[in-house]
């Protein structure tokens, strides 16, 4: 599949990550929201079968770190939530004539370089339909849409299920991939426990800040 766009949905950093207060500092989770996004665009400007990446945010920070990671960088419902920031990204990719998205988000600080490209080769022709759920198969943490708006997009704490009946009401059956990098996302306190008891305990940025901050 060529033409395939990953596609990050970044909120401001300011207020980021409030379900982890019990274990971290307002500041703390800023510089975690940050850290974690860094980890998410190094392993994506990395892989080999993407055509460009793009972050929707209006965080300034966060958009000179995307481009400084050779994003574009978008504002195209960025305050719309979640939802609204992939589906500006999907406007943007569908005007331009591009083949497919690849919707992840940014505090997934475990993805791999080869954990994308194999979301990206799960692709078929198009229509097609790919999901990485969360570890708990509650959240959709990577979606693949060939083309762009193939299966209509919803997210959410509870996308996982709803997103592959989504599918199949359109005509395509879903590739399920469970993948354990993308399937960490950091939002709530016994997330954070997990990332740091993985094994293998990558070297990430996420992982080095966590051992400063004395978790």
């Amino acid at each position: 599949m060529t033409g395939v766009w990953a596609c990050v949905p970044v909120k401001e950093f300011a207020g980021a990550k409030q379900r982890l207060g019990a274990l971290l500092r307002p500041e703390q989770r800023e510089i975690l929201a940050e850290t974690m996004l860094e980890d998410v665009l190094s392993a994506l400007a990395d892989a080999t079968r993407l055509a460009g990446i793009i972050v929707n945010t209006i965080d300034p920070r966060a958009a000179a770190l995307a481009e400084r990671y050779g994003a574009r960088v978008v504002t195209e419902g960025a305050r719309d939530g979640h939802t609204g920031a992939v589906n500006g990204m999907a406007r943007v990719l569908a005007a331009r004539g591009n083949a497919a998205l690849l919707s992840l988000p940014g505090d997934i600080p475990q993805v791999t370089p080869r954990e994308v490209d194999t979301v990206v080769s799960s692709g078929r022709d198009a229509p097609s339909f790919a999901i990485v759920p969360a570890h708990d198969e509650l959240g959709s943490n990577a979606v693949f849409c060939a083309p762009p708006f193939a299966v209509p997009l919803r997210f959410g704490d509870d996308s996982y299920f709803p997103h592959l009946s989504a599918a199949r009401r359109c005509g395509i059956e879903p590739t399920i991939i469970r993948l354990p990098g993308i399937g960490l996302d950091i939002d709530h306190p016994v997330d954070l426990l997990a990332f740091l008891r993985a094994t293998p305990r990558r070297p990430t940025r996420t992982l080095r800040l966590l051992e400063r901050f004395g978790l």
